[in-house]
């Protein structure tokens, strides 16, 4: 069967892909932000996933605010990188996993999730960032990616508690399939930040470290935060946090499994307007 190895939890700040595009990752405000990547690029070598799960928000690419689904799974073969205003990121067309992608869905709507199923959409930088900074600047991407949208954009959103049971879903979903995938679950966006009003430009270290701390120690007690108390202490932005809760409801600990292994933590502040935070969760391996 399919099994969820390994999570990995990253901000998309889409400056980072900026700055990576046009050859100033070196530069002295961005080298502290890539360096913070070198070990994980190492590691998802030694580590390389069949397919790739990855939590995502669409900034008003693919959905427009005429039509936002709560959650969407991709299901296509490929999903095209998006013109966000300046032209597509020029990195390779994201293949993604069709067969996998619809057991998914089949599975987790009869779980009583409901999620939009999409056939055909570009992918925007929450999506591309991540896979830029795990592996570089390749000629295609070494595997599938099933893109997992979440209105963070938009209210209502979904709660973290939700997002967590979700997660939960997915991981029985994945080991539902009935082929041997290497799956990585991946949960993307935040950390704190604003991008409007008074409070633009907020950075709150200290609330970031506290969920980094939580969503490693004690998921179940993250999960339980209202969505009031990220805007009140990460910002409007800040809530993209909730979907770092979907990657780790997936884990084998909130499942009855083993506690993960903290492969490796990194924070920096700041990259453009916001902090960057990055995680690598390992489910442990069982021993026969």
């Amino acid at each position: 069967m399919a099994k969820i190895t390994a999570s990995v939890y990253t901000s998309h700040v889409p400056a980072i892909g900026a700055a990576l595009d046009l050859g100033k990752s070196n530069e002295p405000y961005w080298r502290p932000v890539f360096q913070g990547y070198e070990y994980s690029k190492q590691w998802i070598k030694e580590n390389p996933p069949d397919v790739i799960f990855l939590v995502y928000n669409d900034h008003a690419t693919a959905f427009s605010l005429d039509m936002i689904p709560t959650f969407a799974i991709g299901t296509a073969a490929s999903f095209t990188p998006a013109d966000e205003g300046w032209g597509p990121r020029p990195v390779p067309v994201v293949q993604g996993h069709p067969e996998l992608a619809a057991h998914i869905a089949q599975s987790v709507i009869q779980q009583d999730f409901d999620l939009t199923i999409v056939n055909k959409m570009d992918v925007d930088h929450g999506l591309t960032v991540p896979l830029s900074l795990m592996f570089g600047q390749p000629q295609a991407w070494p595997c599938p990616v099933i893109p997992f949208a979440v209105n963070v954009v938009q209210y209502p959103v979904p709660s973290g508690q939700r997002c967590f049971n979700l997660g939960q879903a997915i991981r029985r979903a994945v080991e539902s399939f009935d082929r041997d995938l290497n799956v990585q679950i991946w949960g993307t966006g935040g950390m704190s930040h604003q991008l409007q009003g008074p409070r633009a430009g907020l950075i709150n270290r200290e609330f970031d470290k506290a969920f980094l701390d939580r969503l490693i120690a004690d998921p179940a007690g993250q999960a339980a935060v209202p969505h009031i108390d990220y805007v009140r202490e990460a910002g409007s932005e800040g809530i993209e946090l909730v979907m770092w809760l979907i990657a780790r409801g997936a884990m084998d600990d909130v499942n009855g499994g083993k506690p993960p292994i903290l492969k490796h933590r990194f924070y920096h502040v700041p990259a453009s307007n916001t902090a960057v935070g990055h995680l690598i969760l390992e489910n442990q391996q069982e021993t026969s």
